[in-house]
C-alpha cells in the first residue's frame, strides 16, 4: 500500500458513518455573500479601476478607439522598444501607428528568445475594479501565458466598460475555470526578508493599461 492508498483510506473510513448527500457542489456552498461592495456608476467603476491599477504601480491611460494606435505607438517609441511580441487575435488597427518590428507569438518560442523582446501588447479577458486586477485569459488577442512574463514592458488593453466589472464575483461569472487564467494586480513585484522590494522576478517590471472607451 503506498501512502495514496492509505490517505484515502483513512478518508473513507472518516466517511463511513456521515449521511450521503446528493446535493451538487452549487446547492450545497452558499453563495450569499455581497456581489460587491457599495452601489457605483458605471464611470465611478472605471475611475475605482483606474485608481487600484495606479496604486499598484501600473501606469494608466485613457483614449478612445481613434486614439488606440497612436497611444500604444507612442508607449512604444517612448520605451524605445526595437521589437513588440503580439498574439495571433490582436486587432491588426492597435499596431497600425507604429513600425516596430513585430514577433509572432510561436509554441517553439524559448524563454531566451522572448527575453529579448522588448514589449508585448494584448487584450484581457476582464478587468476588476475592486482589486484593481486584470484577468488574461489565454484567447487569441492574449496569446500564450508565457509572452506576459517573460518581457519586461507589458502593454495591456482594456475595452470599457464591456470588460470592466466591480467585483471578484462578478469577474469570476464572465471567466471559463478551464482556460489558463493569468491574473495581474500591478507589475511584478516581491519582497525579501527585509522587506526590500523588487520588481520583474516573475513578469514585466513596467506594466501599463488603456483604458478604451468604446462608448
Amino acid at each position: 500500500m503506498n501512502s495514496r492508498e492509505r490517505i484515502l483510506g483513512r478518508v473513507r473510513r472518516a466517511l463511513a458513518d456521515v449521511p450521503r448527500d446528493d446535493a451538487s457542489y452549487e446547492q450545497a456552498v452558499s453563495r450569499d455573500y455581497v456581489r460587491e461592495h457599495g452601489e457605483r456608476s458605471v464611470p465611478e467603476t472605471v475611475d475605482l479601476l483606474a485608481e487600484n491599477l495606479a496604486d499598484y504601480r501600473a501606469i494608466v491611460h485613457r483614449t478612445d478607439t481613434g486614439g488606440l494606435a497612436g497611444l500604444i505607438a507612442g508607449l512604444l517609441e517612448k520605451r524605445g522598444a526595437a521589437s513588440v511580441l503580439v498574439p495571433p487575435g490582436l486587432d491588426e488597427q492597435w499596431l497600425a501607428a507604429t513600425g516596430v518590428p513585430r514577433v509572432a507569438d510561436r509554441a517553439e518560442s524559448t524563454p531566451g528568445e522572448l527575453d529579448l523582446v522588448d514589449s508585448v501588447v494584448t487584450a484581457c479577458a476582464v478587468a476588476i475594479a475592486e482589486t484593481g486586477t486584470i484577468v488574461l485569459d489565454g484567447s487569441p488577442d492574449q496569446g500564450r501565458r508565457r509572452i506576459t512574463l517573460v518581457p519586461d514592458h507589458h502593454i495591456c488593453v482594456v475595452r470599457v466598460p464591456d470588460q470592466v466589472v466591480s467585483s471578484v464575483p462578478q469577474g469570476l461569472e464572465r471567466l471559463d475555470p478551464a482556460r489558463p487564467l493569468t491574473w495581474i494586480s500591478g507589475p511584478s513585484a516581491t519582497s525579501d526578508i527585509e522587506l526590500d522590494r523588487v520588481e520583474g522576478v516573475h513578469g514585466p517590471r513596467t506594466l501599463e493599461v488603456i483604458l478604451v472607451d468604446e462608448g
